[in-house]
């Protein structure tokens, strides 16, 4: 097993977070139509302050170490939300509990608009599913001086499980990554600030994900901290022969278990109590080289 020393911690707009062993961010999506708990949020059509807040505390007071604020479902087959309609779901969501809790807030954004605002509201990390590729992104990204989180996806979400093919699926991530992280650098980016999320799930079927994750370690030739989620996706159910959505926490578990065992500092989750166990129990087994 093959680790990233991630050096330092990151300065995620003045909140700490040291990567020198293994976070767990918490997912809140402001969106009525999330795969996963789209609309638990919202209360007559509108998000619920109250329910955020909520829903927020017990993440923080299950050990979350970042909070992941999105406002436009990614998930397969979902359709864009205008520029405004991602603004308006985000920023009171940030700016509330920016001043709510201690705790980096990351923002699942990909617009330039987006992350501008969301970085004067509070927000800590650029979480993009797109690698900063939307006109204006890199650039934004760059004048925040925040972190950001560079995922891989094949085409957009709405076409992105249609039939996808690799030649090979770790070495075509590998080398897609390194162009982001190239063109981050280029547009004035420190490469210190840089994290990478192969995307598990975003064009890539069952075996694609499976391959993944068994050669992670591949990953750490790119020299940076490494972010997975596979919280609650299908990849779960294909994997047991069905699962519905609410039956996924067991195989996520397992999923996340093995992803802290083979180097990633960052796991995405929904389920944050019972994931912090299983990060603990993973890393002690992991680190534990030596006995008395």
């Amino acid at each position: 097993m093959s680790s990233v020393n991630p050096g330092p911690a990151l300065d995620c707009a003045g909140r700490l977070l040291d990567l020198s062993s293994p976070r767990v961010m918490g997912v809140l999506n402001v969106t009525p139509d999330s795969f996963s708990d789209g609309g638990t949020l919202y209360e007559d059509a509108a998000l619920s302050r109250d329910r955020l807040l909520q829903r927020a505390s017990a993440m923080v007071e299950a050990g979350v170490d970042i909070l992941d604020i999105g406002g436009e479902s990614t998930r397969p087959g979902a359709a864009r939300v205008s520029l405004q309609e991602e603004l308006d779901r985000v920023i009171p969501a940030v700016e509330l509990l920016a001043a709510e809790f201690d705790v980096v807030l990351s923002v699942d954004t990909s617009s330039a608009e987006v992350i501008t605002a969301a970085a004067a509201a509070g927000m800590g990390l650029i979480n993009d599913v797109r690698s900063l590729t939307r006109p204006g992104a890199l650039a934004a990204a760059a004048a925040t001086g925040l972190p950001v989180c560079l995922m891989h996806m094949r085409q957009e979400p709405d076409v992105m499980q249609k039939a996808p093919h690799y030649q090979d699926v770790v070495a075509d991530v590998l080398e897609w990554l390194q162009q982001r992280v190239d063109a981050c650098v280029a547009a004035g980016i420190d490469r210190a600030r840089l994290l990478v999320d192969p995307g598990f799930g975003f064009g890539k079927n069952l075996q694609h994900n499976l391959v993944l994750l068994n050669r992670l370690e591949a990953l750490h030739a790119l020299g940076l901290p490494l972010l997975v989620g596979m919280s609650r996706k299908t990849m779960i159910s294909a994997a047991l022969g069905g699962r519905d959505t609410s039956q996924r926490l067991p195989g996520g578990l397992a999923l996340h278990a093995i992803a802290v065992f083979k180097g990633a500092h960052i796991v995405r989750v929904h389920d944050v109590a019972e994931t912090v166990d299983a990060v603990r129990i993973a890393a002690a087994v992991r680190d534990a080289t030596h006995h008395d």
